[in-house]
């Protein structure tokens, strides 16, 4: 690619930061890409990163498509104008932020409470890294107008985020996100960010809060009897290099468990990720380390944060005594197994409790839920929009606990964001109460799927980077939308939900029937056998995804095996009809 190639848009943006009152080391890397590398230009400057399911996030880098000082600022002083708009009637405004062990993690954390600071805002900024559920947890005890987490969960190194908190403690969700991206667009020249600030708005806050979160934490503890009689469960624990290291042990601790075993090698906060390809607890290569020393250690469980800490990976041993990685479904399974379970036992259960899910996460939970007399949620992608549902019912019904596929689970309403480091205790408290009564967390999932049926899920995703990639996925769903599958695998497609354009279509009636959810870019056909496909262009990396679910039944625990054959059978089977592997 020539420079001459390079849509004229593209270097009207660049023209603006080589002209403008940039750093001068920012100008120098865009004129290189001028002169040098233009193919590069163009990614660094083809669109402006915006809000998604998690909030900015980008590579870090020189350009409006990157995650560097400026766009920190600019989508700072964005979000502190529409701050001083929503809440102009309060004397003071306040916001809390956090980050994570990523690079520079700490230095888009200052500018963003510079900034806040020099437009008049008090900000309590984490003397070093926290979780991001602490965060979560922090604006709502310091009744603060929201928060900032600097973040890209848990994707590559040379990635970055920003997730905007509001006053309830959860994620942006309509209509604050879009309206805060607005004011982000009405800021046309760098000078409008107020960088400078003479530092009194900015109060460092730490261990104090620390305190107050664990005690929280500990209060959540439903069965503190059976841990003392399973004090010595053998847990091995790996933060991959991130923030859980900082609380996690810490929380194991206080809930009484005696025997963590951590991962010294990942105990380290590290933005390079050292020991790993991808600091995520979804990926087996991440979790290596810790399936090596729960090996050596003999281990009953094994729990994994990623770099903010906000989900978690579980493993346990199968049948066979070989250690397996449960899935993100298998997870929640068993911790929204147990609080029913408990819940029930203790009584604690009137008719108006639910949880909450997302529609791309098993209709397993569900099933839990509703056989113990507990309603069921079902949400859009996103852990922003479980936090909206409980501050919907907030007085009204009481929340027990969520989660979503993607490994993010939370147990109580204290915190409005995916909690990494009570999900750790609390599957340790569910196995702890599974080996009181001789089981493994193995065969107490077994079991499940015995009283319930054998739910079966599967996700593909498919990476298309950059401009060309972003266009491709678009061009995927709108061929999806606009030519839709009349048979998937050889099997009838009864019911389509088009959650963009809000609306369920039986196929079978032809009966058209409207969703009742914002709308989002999901697409989800339902085959006659009862197997679900969700397809939907992920919101925080440049992938689309393809959800696959189907069911079986598991009359004996004998049984598991062919059961389990048949289905993943039956999945693959799906997967291949759709030319997907």
């Amino acid at each position: 690619m020539t420079i001459q190639e390079v849509d004229p848009k593209i270097i009207e943006k660049a023209n603006i930061w080589l002209n403008g009152n940039y750093d001068a080391e920012t100008k120098a890397e865009v004129k290189h890409m001028v002169n040098n590398d233009p193919a590069e230009l163009v990614e660094c400057f083809y669109r402006d990163l915006e809000f998604g399911t998690g909030g900015l996030r980008g590579i870090m880098g020189t350009g409006t498509n990157r995650m560097n000082k400026y766009t920190v600022g600019t989508a700072t002083q964005g979000l502190a104008n529409y701050l001083k708009s929503s809440f102009s009637r309060l004397p003071e405004i306040s916001m809390a932020i956090a980050f994570d062990s990523r690079n520079n993690s700490p230095y888009f954390a200052q500018i963003a409470a510079d900034v806040l600071a020099g437009n008049g805002i008090k900000v309590f900024l984490f003397e070093s890294l926290r979780p991001t559920p602490e965060l979560s947890f922090t604006v709502r005890h310091l009744k603060c107008q929201g928060g900032i987490v600097i973040t890209a969960s848990h994707n590559p190194k040379e990635y970055n985020g920003y997730k905007v908190y509001w006053n309830d403690g959860g994620q942006l969700v309509p209509p604050h996100d879009k309206n805060v991206i607005d004011e982000v667009y009405k800021i046309n020249n760098v000078d409008d960010i107020k960088f400078g600030n003479d530092g009194s708005l900015i109060v460092k806050i730490g261990k104090e809060v620390d305190e107050i979160y664990l005690s929280m934490l500990q209060s959540l503890s439903l069965s503190p009897e059976t841990i003392t009689r399973q004090q010595n469960l053998k847990i091995v624990y790996t933060p991959i290099h991130g923030t859980g290291a900082m609380l996690v042990p810490q929380a194991l601790q206080r809930f009484g468990f005696k025997a963590v075993t951590t991962v010294d090698e990942q105990m380290n906060p590290d933005g390079n990720f050292p020991t790993v390809l991808s600091p995520n607890p979804e990926e087996k290569a991440a979790m290596a380390m810790a399936l090596d020393k729960a090996k050596e250690v003999n281990a009953d469980l094994i729990l994994a944060t990623d770099p903010d800490a906000d989900r978690v990976g579980a493993g346990v041993k199968d049948s066979d005594g070989n250690y397996i990685l449960l899935n993100g479904n298998q997870s929640a399974t068993l911790l929204i197994y147990y609080l029913m379970k408990q819940w029930k036992l203790k009584g604690k259960i009137t008719g108006n409790e639910f949880i909450a899910k997302t529609i791309v996460t098993s209709e397993l939970l569900k099933d839990i839920a509703v056989s113990h007399g507990v309603e069921s949620f079902d949400v859009l992608t996103g852990f922003k929009y479980i936090a909206e549902i409980i501050r919907k019912y907030e007085g009204i019904k009481t929340f027990i606990g969520g989660g979503e596929e993607s490994y993010g689970y939370l147990v109580g309403d204290k915190v409005r964001d995916k909690d990494a480091v009570i999900s750790c205790c609390m599957l340790a408290e569910t196995a702890a109460w599974a080996k009181d009564q001789g089981l493994s967390m193995y065969e107490l999932l077994i079991g499940i799927y015995q009283e319930y049926g054998y739910y079966l899920e599967d996700l593909i995703s498919i990476t298309k980077k950059g401009k060309s990639g972003a266009e491709e996925i678009q061009q995927m769903m709108q061929d999806y939308r606009s030519n839709p599958p009349q048979y998937i695998d050889g099997q009838k497609v009864t019911l389509i939900k088009d959650y963009k354009l809000q609306r369920e279509i039986n196929l079978t009636s032809g009966l058209e029937s409207p969703i009742d959810l914002p709308k989002s870019d999901v697409l989800q056909f339902f085959l006659e056998s009862g197997s679900k496909i969700t397809v939907r262009p992920s919101g925080t990396e440049p992938k689309i995804k393809f959800y696959f679910g189907v069911k079986g039944k598991l009359a004996e625990k004998s049984q598991f095996g062919k059961v389990n054959l048949e289905m993943a059978g039956k999945l693959q089977s799906i997967i291949s009809s759709m030319g997907l592997k």
